[in-house]
């Protein structure tokens, strides 16, 4: 993953698109962050999965941000935004459907064998363990919490 989004700097800067330089730096940038951090603690470079969990989080903060300036009337940093995430995304999984997402949170409490939402914890485990960047696990939880409660 590492070698994907440097190839791609690389080609950016090549091709002098200036937003893609800007945000693949952005994520290496917090990529680096997290390496830093792991080995002040004993660990080694971050894993593809949690650069994963990177890029949801630099998503969702564009996504919070993009609504933010929207509601503030400043259209063209909010459209910076959406831009960001669009790049941002290209190195993302393909994501679930909503469709998808009910039918495998049902398979997931179904398999755990969980009855109450004291079980909530295991499925929303299962869920990050087998499908991590894949979909929302917000609305996965919920979609789970219904399917206990």
């Amino acid at each position: 993953m590492r070698d994907r989004i440097s190839q791609s700097l690389k080609d950016a800067m090549k091709g002098g698109e200036k937003r893609r330089v800007s945000t693949f730096r952005l994520i290496n940038a917090a990529i680096k962050d997290r390496d830093i951090a792991a080995r002040g603690n004993g660990g080694e470079r971050v894993s593809d999965e949690d650069i994963l969990q990177i890029l949801t989080k630099m998503i969702k903060q564009r996504a919070e941000s993009a609504k933010m300036y929207e509601e503030g009337g400043r259209l063209e940093l909010a459209e910076q935004e959406r831009e960001e995430t669009e790049i941002i995304r290209e190195f993302m999984p393909k994501q679930l459907s909503d469709d998808e997402v009910k039918e495998i949170c049902a398979k997931i409490v179904e398999e755990v064998g969980a009855s109450s939402l004291r079980d909530m914890g295991k499925c929303m485990a299962a869920l990050k363990e087998r499908y991590p960047g894949q979909m929302d696990f917000g609305k996965a939880g919920g979609i789970v919490k219904s399917l206990l409660g």
